[in-house]
């Protein structure tokens, strides 16, 4: 009997309203819209978010709901997902970026291989570096920022009514303007080293037309390249690192104007 006296027609519509938000976060966010995650999987965790965090709120009165108000709440709900998930993909989009100008300048651009954390083809170096930052995340207690992000939305944000802040539009606008050129920063050792030794062996057959490019140059090439990579990806993940939470810390942008 407590329980259906519990089925109110506010609670339910608190219920509804806060399972899409977590079902926008989880469905956009970086590490949880892996695809190897079973879709049962995310839709349990988003059920048990919801009911561990409906405490929080207050009841909605049942007169101020309409069926059009309430979409366009839920609308809301799955956009504020969708925008926050935006600058952490931002900072994964910069290493993948990197990633696939490296493998270019290695001539290693057809040698593409299976991502499990996007279900498409990437390349080798791009797909190595982006699971180095999905652990260097992990390492930075990425999981429990995500729940203090969700416990900080539902506090600051009352359901139906997240608006996007114009600072926040900015700021993933210039977030996007830098993605190639700090991917083009972090591959550019590699760039230079292999550029220069094109004209070195240039040079090479332009005195020793016997040269053969292809059978000494293009290993050489892949070993500079690999040597010079595992001297810079500490320098790598550190950006990565400083960038990740300088995106995190603009989330609270969100909370501020989205009364």
């Amino acid at each position: 009997m407590e329980l259906l006296a519990y089925l109110t027609e506010g609670n339910v519509a608190n219920f509804l309203l806060l399972l899409l938000r977590f079902a926008g976060i989880i469905a956009f966010f970086p590490f949880f819209e892996n695809q190897l995650i079973i879709a049962q999987l995310k839709g349990a965790l988003i059920f048990f978010l919801t009911i561990f965090f409906i405490p929080m709120l207050d009841v909605i009165p049942p007169a101020d709901w309409t069926i059009l108000r309430f979409i366009v709440a839920g609308l809301s709900e799955i956009m504020l997902g969708f925008l926050a998930s935006m600058a952490l993909q931002i900072v994964f989009g910069m290493i993948s970026f990197g990633g696939e100008l490296i493998s270019f300048a290695m001539g290693l651009t057809i040698a593409n291989a299976y991502d499990p954390v996007t279900g498409a083809q990437k390349p080798i170096v791009g797909q190595l570096l982006t699971l180095l930052a999905l652990l260097v995340m992990l390492g930075l207690d990425y999981h429990h920022l995500f729940f203090y992000f969700v416990g900080e939305s539902v506090k600051e944000i009352p359901l139906g009514g997240f608006m996007y802040a114009q600072n926040y539009i900015e700021y993933i606008v210039k977030s996007f303007s830098h993605l190639f050129v700090i991917g083009l920063t972090m591959s550019f050792p590699i760039i230079a080293l292999i550029l220069l030794s094109d004209i070195i062996f240039g040079m090479i057959m332009k005195a020793h037309p016997q040269f053969n490019l292809l059978a000494i140059g293009f290993p050489v090439k892949i070993a500079i390249a690999f040597a010079v990579l595992i001297v810079i990806v500490p320098a790598i993940i550190l950006h990565f690192k400083r960038e990740f939470l300088s995106a995190f810390d603009a989330l609270t942008i969100l909370f501020q104007k989205s009364f």
